[in-house]
C-alpha cells in the first residue's frame, strides 16, 4: 500500500463535530488520494447514524459531567472519547465499502504491529489485542469516496466511559462479558511508548512526509459543513436536552 497523505489543519483542539466535518471536506473537496489524520477531543460521546441516543446515551450523566454528544453519519455503536485516546480518520477514493473497511482495519493493525503491539482485526469492526478491544471503527460512503474512522484507546476516563454510554446487557453478553471494563483494553498496558510518540510513529509509518495543510478558506467550508452536525434535529436528543455548544 502506498503512503497516505496526512491532513493538517493547524488548529487547537476542536469539537468532535469539527473533525467529522473535516472528513467530509476532505472527501468532497480535495483531489482523489488516500488521506489520513488523527484528532483528539474533550470528553464526548458519539453515536451511530441509526441509533436512538435515548437508548444509547446516559444523557443526564453527560449533561452533569460536561460530556458533549454527537451523531455521526456512519453506522455502528456508541463511543466515548477524551483527550487520553486518539481518533483516526481515513478517506479514500473508493466505492467498495466492505473491501475498503477490511483494508483499513488491516492497515491500522499492521501499523500497531510496527510499534511492537500485536493487534489484529476482529473480523467485524474492531481491532483487538488478544481477546480485548482496543479500537472500534465505522465506515460510510459518499459517491466516489469512502470514509472510515475509529478510536484508538491509549487511556481513558473509565468512570466516564462506563457511565456515559448504556450498552444493553444483551450486547455485553454476546461478547461473553458483564461489563465494558472487561471487554476493552488500553494501549498503555501493552507498550512503554507515550501517546504523543505513538501518534508520531503512526503518522510516520502511514504517511512519511506527505502532508497537506488546510487553508483558512478550507476551514471556512469545514465550519459550514459542521452546521449540520450541530443541528439539534440531526443529533436527535430529546427536546429538553441542549445541543452541543459550537
Amino acid at each position: 500500500m502506498s503512503q497516505l497523505v496526512y491532513v493538517d489543519c493547524l488548529e487547537p483542539t476542536q469539537n468532535l463535530s469539527f473533525y467529522l466535518s473535516m472528513e467530509e471536506f476532505v472527501a468532497r473537496h480535495l483531489p482523489p488520494a488516500d488521506y489520513f489524520f488523527m484528532w483528539q477531543v474533550m470528553p464526548s460521546v458519539i453515536f451511530g447514524r441509526n441509533q436512538n441516543p435515548a437508548n444509547e446515551v446516559n444523557v443526564e450523566y453527560c449533561r452533569s459531567h460536561g460530556i458533549r454528544t454527537y451523531r455521526r453519519k456512519s453506522g455502528g455503536g456508541c463511543v466515548y472519547a477524551d483527550m487520553s485516546n486518539v481518533m483516526l480518520s481515513y478517506i479514500t477514493p473508493e466505492d467498495n465499502v466492505s473491501e475498503t473497511f477490511a483494508r483499513y482495519l488491516q492497515m491500522v493493525s499492521e501499523t500497531l504491529g510496527a510499534l511492537g503491539i500485536d493487534a489484529h482485526p476482529s473480523g467485524h469492526n474492531d481491532i483487538m489485542l488478544g481477546d480485548r478491544k482496543v479500537s472500534g471503527n465505522a465506515i460510510y460512503h459518499i459517491p466516489g469516496r469512502v470514509i472510515a474512522h475509529g478510536t484508538l484507546l491509549y487511556d481513558t476516563d473509565m468512570e466516564n466511559m462506563l457511565h456515559a454510554i448504556t450498552p444493553s446487557h444483551t450486547k455485553l453478553s454476546k461478547h461473553g462479558v458483564e461489563s465494558v471494563r472487561q471487554r476493552i483494553c488500553l494501549l498503555k498496558d501493552y507498550t512503554n511508548l507515550p501517546l504523543e510518540e505513538i501518534k508520531q510513529r503512526i503518522r510516520q509509518h502511514l504517511c512519511g512526509s506527505q502532508t497537506i495543510t488546510l487553508t483558512a478558506d478550507d476551514l471556512r467550508v469545514v465550519r459550514d459543513i459542521e452546521k449540520e452536525y450541530l443541528n439539534p434535529a440531526f443529533i436527535g436528543l430529546p427536546p429538553s436536552d441542549p445541543s452541543p455548544l459550537a
